[in-house]
């Protein structure tokens, strides 16, 4: 007998599959919140520039202090006519 041939090649046991799942979750939930994070970084962005004076996300902010109910009027009847489109 030879004793120093070598032994074959054994499969991963069921620990060494669960922890190579674990791996590639973990780097899977890492991408998806390092997306996450860079899509909240854009959109707050975005929403920064639309507030500065002038621009549309204040001349709205503006009107909505001036007249709260009437506002509150139009983004309804505007709602209303977008939902009975689709």
């Amino acid at each position: 007998m030879n004793t120093d041939s070598p032994e074959p090649a054994t499969q991963p046991g069921m620990a060494e599959r669960a922890i190579d799942t674990a791996i590639d979750v973990s780097r899977t939930f890492g991408e998806v919140t390092g997306g996450l994070h860079a899509a909240v970084d854009r959109l707050t962005a975005a929403i920064e520039e639309a507030r500065k004076p002038g621009r549309p996300l204040a001349t709205v902010a503006a009107i909505t202090r001036e007249a709260p109910l009437t506002s509150l009027l139009i983004a309804f009847l505007l709602g209303a006519a977008i939902a009975r489109r689709r």
